[in-house]
């Protein structure tokens, strides 16, 4: 049989090296990924110099699997509060933002003439005090 017209799937990769080959990519596209991530926590840590900046990312792009190593070792914790920190502050902020965006409306004057009256009516505040604060709401 010539060259040609062997079938595809008899090939010289057999589908272990497939495997092995598709396991030790995606590994290497992990191990990038977790080097972007320590690099840009490096630079969004507010209580590291700039020398600690500097030096850190010497460290992790010059020795990659050491510095990526020692620094999860010696910052993991932080970084992870930072993250926590950074996605709770986002949290508010979209919440304020929708909030803001929505216009969600305080209490009517409707609602608070009622809530005078049922105050003034268990004599809770007297009447001179139900037509000043009646007088406030409507102004």
């Amino acid at each position: 049989m010539n060259e040609l017209a062997r079938p595809i799937a008899e090939t010289d990769y057999p589908l272990l090296s497939v495997f092995w080959t598709m396991l030790w990519f995606f590994l290497w596209v992990l191990f990038l990924m977790l080097l972007f991530r320590i690099i840009a926590d490096i630079f969004r840590d507010d209580r590291l110099s700039g020398w600690g900046k500097a030096g850190w990312t010497i460290f992790v792009i010059v020795l990659p699997f050491l510095g990526a190593l020692v620094y999860l070792i010696a910052r993991g914790k932080d970084m992870g509060e930072r993250d926590l920190r950074a996605s709770q502050k986002r949290d508010e902020q979209v919440r304020a933002y929708v909030r803001e965006a929505a216009g969600t409306p305080g209490p009517t004057s409707t609602d608070e003439l009622v809530r005078l009256a049922e105050l003034r009516k268990h004599g809770d505040i007297s009447e001179a005090e139900y037509q000043q604060a009646k007088t406030k709401v409507l102004a």
